[in-house]
């Protein structure tokens, strides 16, 4: 069999190898080139344009009702971070168009300064992934994922909510393509005044009231792709981002502060794709700015400015029909500046080598085998591997398996935050192993994933005999659990109906003391069921939270109790282009909390419209 006729039979057993089928090319360009290939061998789940307009109010909403994440955010739309299997928020990586968009100053991504809206998917892979994605990936990564299509014409919508607490939230979209050109751009605004009112919750003897609440955000994308000859693209995408948080006080007269950030990313990437062979080479530019206001009527009292250089070089070679190499190579150049912070004007250089293989057996066996080398200036990284197997035995059952040792180096703030930076630090370094048992029965599917986890050097921030805090490498962390998916879609008629349920069980344990890890719940569960009539769809979604404990000796007077929320939702379509809805969140009016003395509001509503043309 030849090598060509063997990549089309992969195509279309797999349905994810892009670069193989050349049908493909004049469809569409995914500029994270690797993501198709992860889905040969991970679950991943994608959250589409349509789920988003469930959960439109922020990215931390969406995660948190439709990803097993927990997410612990300081009251709606303050700092927002993400927990994925146990994990610290530094231990997650977000990655945009293939490129790790980690801040070098924190080594994480604040939920709340990344744009909801402008992407085409955004992808959830639980797991580790290092060797591909870099430093960050142990406990998973957040895929934020833009797509260009060819020969689609003009196509354009308008998405616009009003909501409770005087939100107002707009989104609208353009694109044009033909045989050779394709753009699209994209621009979101959202802002609200946020005062929601809790007052079964009393902090002190003051119930509470969200006092300086107020946030807002605005982004624009523009990308554009232009085939410059046979097999070959050059494309251009960007997004700019520009918020600002005001933090919740307690008291009408207390001290109001805020932080403001902006975010600019840039990439180009010029891609040869062939039927045994693709190569992307990416170039790009990150900056990140951020100002920290302690009183909001002065100037700022802190800030920084960090700037990323980014090159990139990803190799994918078909050898034989069944055994592809593929090699990646990355260049950093990482610059900062901090203001008040003790951080003076630094650099540093990152590079690695990665090489991956990868291993056909037959149409319903695959492997694959990683290792990468990562060269971190002034700092000894270590040796990373992975390797992942799958195998479709039956049509109802398929079962993966995935190891890898993963890392994650320190940030900016760990090494020269003054007074307490630490030089001597050495990288965070885990080792993974899950599997993954799908069953399928007709139109029901069911995905059960145990892992394990073992993380050694934990960065930690502890108080000094001198008065100040400072990062140290700490203990070790054991994380094990169960991650389970079902889900059912049927069509009979003008009816449809879909169900997507998932339970999440999670053990974070500090070896030292046996104890589970600070905001790590025990027990996470979300529910979410659509019924469509024709023009009319109706969905409810439930999310249940286990007992959080929110210190790090498991005390229960101070823990975060078990909560229920429900949401629940209906919209009309007319003519196929115009939707109006209706929304109500926390139906149930619940008072909760994701971080300690922050409380999310109770019932709210919102009522929103959708143009696509």
């Amino acid at each position: 069999m030849d090598i060509k006729r063997s990549l089309l039979l992969l195509c279309s057993s797999y349905g994810s190898f892009l670069f193989a089928q050349e049908k493909a090319l004049d469809t569409i360009y995914i500029f994270d080139s690797q993501m198709s290939k992860v889905k040969l061998f991970h679950p991943v789940r994608t959250i589409t344009q349509k789920d988003i307009e469930k959960n439109s109010t922020s990215l931390s909403e969406l995660l948190r009702y439709q990803s097993s994440i927990y997410i612990k955010e300081n009251g709606r739309g303050a700092v927002s971070s993400p927990s994925f299997r146990g994990t610290t928020a530094q231990q997650t990586a977000f990655v945009w168009n293939g490129i790790n968009i980690n801040s070098s100053f924190l080594g994480q991504g604040d939920v709340n300064n990344i744009p909801l809206f402008g992407y085409d998917q955004i992808d959830v892979k639980a797991g580790g992934g290092s060797v591909v994605y870099g430093s960050g990936a142990i406990g998973g990564s957040i895929h934020l994922n833009n797509v260009l299509d060819f020969n689609r014409g003009f196509k354009g919508s308008v998405f616009t909510e009003v909501a409770s607490f005087d939100t107002y939230n707009n989104f609208a979209q353009a694109s044009f393509s033909n045989e050779k050109l394709s753009v699209k751009v994209s621009g979101s605004y959202l802002t609200s005044k946020n005062d929601y009112k809790v007052p079964e919750f009393v902090v002190g003897s003051t119930p509470f009231d969200n006092i300086n609440g107020r946030y807002y955000n605005t982004s624009v994308n523009f990308g554009v792709s232009y085939k410059i000859a046979d097999h070959q693209t050059i494309s251009w995408q960007n997004q700019i981002f520009d918020a600002s948080q005001h933090y919740p006080i307690f008291e009408d007269n207390g001290n109001r502060t805020k932080y403001n950030a902006q975010t600019l990313r840039s990439l180009i990437a010029w891609d040869i794709q062939k039927s045994n062979l693709s190569n992307s080479l990416k170039v790009a530019y990150t900056e990140d700015n951020f100002q920290y206001f302690s009183d909001i009527n002065q100037p700022k009292a802190s800030g920084a400015e960090g700037k990323n250089y980014i090159f990139k070089n990803d190799f994918n070679y078909f050898i034989t029909p069944k055994i592809n190499i593929n090699a990646i190579g990355e260049f950093q150049v990482n610059k900062g500046e901090g203001y008040q912070s003790g951080i003076g004007s630094i650099s540093r250089n990152v590079g690695s080598l990665a090489g991956l293989i990868r291993y056909f057996a037959t149409k319903d066996l695959r492997f694959e085998a990683g290792i990468k080398k990562d060269f971190v200036e002034d700092i000894s990284s270590p040796l990373l591997y992975s390797f992942s197997g799958k195998w479709d035995a039956t049509p109802w059952y398929h079962a993966g398996i995935n190891f890898s040792r993963n890392f994650r180096f320190p940030s900016f703030n760990d090494l020269y935050w003054q007074p307490g930076g630490n030089l001597n630090l050495l990288p965070e370094t885990s080792t993974n192993i899950d599997m993954n048992h799908e069953f399928r029965l007709g139109d029901f599917k069911i995905t059960l994933s145990p892992y394990y986890m073992d993380i050694k050097n934990l960065i930690s921030w502890l108080p000094t005999s001198f008065g100040y805090w400072a990062p140290v490498n700490t203990y070790r962390v054991q994380s094990y659990g169960l991650e389970s998916q079902a889900t059912w879609n049927k069509t009979f008629g003008k009816h449809t109906l879909k169900l997507d349920a998932g339970y999440t069980y999670t053990k974070s344990i500090n070896k030292e003391t046996q104890m589970q890890m600070m905001y790590v719940p025990t027990h996470k569960a979300v529910g979410n069921i659509e019924y469509g009539y024709s023009f009319l769809k109706l969905y409810a979604q439930g999310l249940f939270n286990g007992l959080t404990y929110t210190s790090t000796d498991e005390r229960r007077s101070t823990a975060i109790d078990p909560y229920f929320t429900l949401n629940t939702g209906i919209s009309a379509t007319v003519f196929k282009k115009y939707t109006v809805g209706f929304k109500v969140n926390n139906l149930t009016n619940e008072v909760y909390q994701t971080v300690s003395l922050y409380p999310m509001p109770k019932r709210n509503y919102s009522v929103y419209a959708t143009i696509n043309f």
